[in-house]
């Protein structure tokens, strides 16, 4: 028997079969052109949910001598950690520290004055701020909880689809089942949903155990 693989389309079709809905365009319209929407809420319900490592993305780039602030990638959702590269040859990694945006402007009132940064801050929702203003290019780099690319026609496949098929299908059926308006499945599929979120979790706590007993060995 072979294996089966989640992708955009199947995991229309399993919707199809679970809601007993929207199998075609001219018998349920309605359904049928929502699942690609109810599908995407579900991702970013996951992205909002779920802090596992498979949404982590590590961003990289140089600080510019005299910049404060720095973009944050596209489909940012949250920082994990921060750091830059100084020493001989830029090797030696520093962390930066969080902190609010109004400590920051405490701690560094002239934004124009540069020394080695301390800190980093949300500026606003699409830019951090550093702090002190970085007085060379540094390199550095950043891990962000990231809104993995959603899944449509051009995009059969993502993280989701490969390591967590369950859970983007019961986080799908969470997102229809009210829109179908079928209240009493709910509680059902989020157990369901529940369920597969906490087998995740407890993968990464795995990994991060495994991580620590070979560093503690070594």
């Amino acid at each position: 028997m072979m294996a089966t693989t989640t992708t955009f389309a199947s995991l229309q079709t399993d919707l199809r079969r679970y809601l007993e809905r929207g199998f075609t365009m001219a018998s349920d319209e309605i359904v049928y052109e929502q699942l690609p929407r109810l599908i995407n809420l579900a991702e970013r319900r996951i992205a909002r949910e779920l802090k596992v490592q498979g949404l982590i993305n590590v961003v990289t780039s140089n600080f510019q001598p005299g910049l404060a602030v720095y973009p944050k990638p596209d489909r940012w959702r949250t920082t994990v950690s921060y750091n830059f590269g100084q020493g001989t040859n830029n090797s030696e990694y520093t962390q930066l520290w969080p902190r609010s945006y109004e400590y920051i402007r405490s701690y560094w009132p002239n934004r124009d004055l540069t020394g080695v940064p301390v800190f980093y801050a949300d500026y606003d929702y699409t830019n951090w701020i550093v702090s002190p203003t970085p007085d060379a290019a540094y390199p550095f780099e950043v891990l962000v909880y990231q809104l993995i690319p959603l899944l449509d026609d051009t995009n059969q496949s993502n993280w989701l689809t490969e390591y967590a098929p369950q859970l983007l299908l019961y986080a799908s059926l969470l997102e229809a089942t009210p829109f179908l308006k079928n209240d009493e499945r709910i509680g059902v599929w989020q157990q369901m949903y529940d369920r597969a979120a906490q087998a995740l979790n407890g993968e990464d706590l795995s990994k991060i155990l495994d991580r620590s007993a070979k560093r503690t060995e070594a």
